[in-house]
């Protein structure tokens, strides 16, 4: 069993996107902070007014979707097909073009959905059955219930995490197959990728926090209104972009990491 070595999987990600990071920028550009700020600019925010109760939220949550979903499903469906043409991109040797690596992605994007599909739906019903009995039996029992299944999804997440390569990397197009082999790949490693993915995520949302809070000082001294929620959405936007880019580039060095040999030639793209 491998073990993973988090220092070289950073030191590679940082490598794979230095290599190449005109064409993954622009990759990132076009299929992250373009739908993000499509999402932001067309559906805008759930309307909810601190003081609120339960069935408002919800109330107000559900009208936000109603009249939301297609473009939150279309920005999803375009940030899946960005995903495997950066990690299809990672592991070219001919470096395609952005064109190329966007049709080499386009085969894995049903299979990447078929996963979250079944992740979601299988999830869905095992806890809203396993929540449903609890709460008929007792309400502490219930709120155990839901703490359980937070971290088994929390578990089940991090042990799928590398589906995306396994599709993109190796061709897998079986949703099933691809997520016993994630399974594999990370077994006796979660504590690691845990810890690791965990400290990337703050240290990103740490530095987003600080850009953002600048950035909206700026803007409520130069501008109001709705340019300057557009603007702060356009930083936010391609801020959220590049972070998903680094993302890509480090579980595809994890990947590599535990894949062995068939998965070797990812490092080989940017040498």
């Amino acid at each position: 069993m491998v073990k993973l070595d988090t220092n070289a999987a950073w030191k590679e990600a940082s490598a794979i996107v230095s290599a190449n990071r005109e064409v993954l920028l622009a990759l990132g550009g076009v299929f992250f902070m373009l739908p993000s700020l499509a999402v932001a600019v067309i559906a805008g925010e759930p309307e909810v007014i601190p003081g609120m109760k339960g069935d408002q939220m919800m109330a107000a949550m559900s009208a936000f979707y109603a009249h939301s979903w297609w473009i939150i499903l279309v920005s999803a469906a375009c940030q899946i097909v960005g995903l495997m043409a950066i990690l299809t991109l990672m592991r070219d040797r001919s470096r395609p073009t952005v064109g190329e690596a966007i049709r080499g992605g386009l085969p894995g994007m049903l299979s990447y959905l078929a996963v979250q599909v079944l992740i979601v739906v299988g999830l869905s019903l095992i806890g809203g059955l396993l929540i449903g009995v609890a709460a008929v039996i007792s309400p502490v029992l219930a709120a155990v219930v839901v703490l359980v299944l937070t971290a088994a999804m929390l578990f089940l997440v991090f042990r799928l995490i590398l589906v995306a390569p396994v599709i993109a990397v190796e061709g897998v197009r079986n949703p099933l197959t691809a997520m016993i082999r994630s399974w594999r790949l990370t077994q006796g490693n979660f504590w690691r990728i845990f810890s690791f993915l965990l400290l990337i995520l703050i240290l990103f949302a740490v530095i987003v926090g600080i850009v953002m809070v600048i950035v909206g000082l700026i803007l409520a001294l130069a501008s109001s209104g709705e340019p300057q929620r557009i603007i702060a959405a356009v930083f936010s936007s391609a801020l959220g972009a590049v972070g998903v880019v680094y993302f890509a580039g480090v579980i595809a060095a994890i990947h590599r990491q535990l894949g062995g040999p068939a998965a070797a030639d990812l490092k080989a793209t940017f040498e």
